[in-house]
């Protein structure tokens, strides 16, 4: 396969990434002692940076591999709003499918001291989006989701992604064969039959198929389940140290990780989805579109926070390691 040749026409397709927007905000500091008032580190606090998170991370990663990418979601009139709307401006995101609800915009905020994570807490409202908001997403949907070459369906159950929604993506999508991608959650995989493909990791296909995976053959009853259940044309499960395992209707194909260290496992997920995605758009088949998911994963991991692959790293990354894959019928 040349990769190469796939990875040059990212810079021709433009991705649609729908789902639930995050402003990950990172507080670094050092520790160097324990407070007095109670049994916990104080951490004094040398900087803090703002990034991406949810569908926008998945935005993000699609421009960082060359791509073109339009954000779909719902933020709020905030302060935090503003400073992800900068972001995405700043990193050539398109935000017209961007709208203001009535709720805040969700903010995850990391304390990191020495390279570790020391606490996070979280701001959110994840009620179901209905009503106005519901109808101006939809309005949008409808006129935004031919235009595009692939769709991305970024589900964090903050309230965006419902069957409605999904339902209303296929309408629009299927008549252009445009192909649907969704990173799932797992009591959301009833919303997602019919979808092209589905990227769950290896919890959340335990869960959703109701298959314990211990070993290779509970893994393949689970992929195999969740195949029939979801009626897609295929399952990616990510397993983290051991790879991923893409289920077609025609067979099992394992492919084995390439991350040689892995700090943080943070938005794996979002680039796993965005360069298969991205990868199969470009031209690439099912198979080839994995290997390039995993080479993107590796590179992320190896990053402390929320971080993304650049098309050169993964050109290298290609290059360096001869792509393998098992093929099990």
């Amino acid at each position: 396969m040349d990769y190469k040749k796939i990875i040059r026409q990212f810079k021709r397709k433009k991705i649609l990434v729908i789902g639930d927007l995050i402003l990950d905000r990172y507080i670094w500091g050092k520790v160097s002692r324990i407070s007095p008032e109670a049994p916990v580190p104080i951490v004094e606090v040398t900087h803090e940076n703002f990034l991406l998170g949810g569908a926008a991370n998945v935005a993000h990663n699609i421009i960082a591999l060359g791509g073109q990418a339009t954000l779909s979601g719902i933020i709020g009139n905030d302060r935090a709003g503003e400073v992800m709307q900068t972001i995405l401006d700043e990193r050539n995101i398109h935000r017209d499918g961007v709208l203001k609800g009535q709720r805040p915009t969700t903010v995850k905020a990391r304390v990191i001291a020495h390279n570790q994570q020391i606490v996070r807490f979280d701001r959110e409202e994840k009620e179901r989006i209905a009503g106005k908001t519901l109808d101006d997403l939809m309005l949008y949907l409808r006129h935004a989701v031919s235009k595009h070459d692939a769709v991305i369906i970024s589900d964090y159950k903050k309230g965006v992604i419902s069957s409605e929604l999904v339902r209303a993506v296929l309408k629009f999508a299927k008549p252009a064969n445009i192909f649907v991608s969704v990173d799932p959650k797992v009591r959301h995989f009833h919303c997602y039959k019919h979808v092209s493909l589905i990227t769950p990791n290896v919890m959340e296909a335990s869960i959703a198929s109701g298959i314990d995976i211990r070993d290779e053959q509970s893994l393949i009853n689970a992929g195999k389940s969740l195949l029939k259940k979801v009626k897609c044309d295929a399952i990616l499960i990510t397993r983290g140290e051991q790879g991923m395992s893409l289920f077609e209707s025609g067979g099992i194909v394992h492919i084995p990780t390439v991350a040689k260290n892995v700090f943080d496992v943070t938005g794996a997920g979002d680039t796993v989805i965005s360069a298969f995605t991205l990868a199969y758009a470009a031209g690439a088949g099912m198979v080839d579109a994995a290997v390039i998911a995993n080479h993107a994963a590796g590179i992320v991991v190896g990053e402390v926070g929320t971080a993304v692959a650049s098309k050169e790293e993964l050109l290298n990354s290609l290059k360096k390691a001869r792509p393998s894959v098992i093929i099990q019928n």
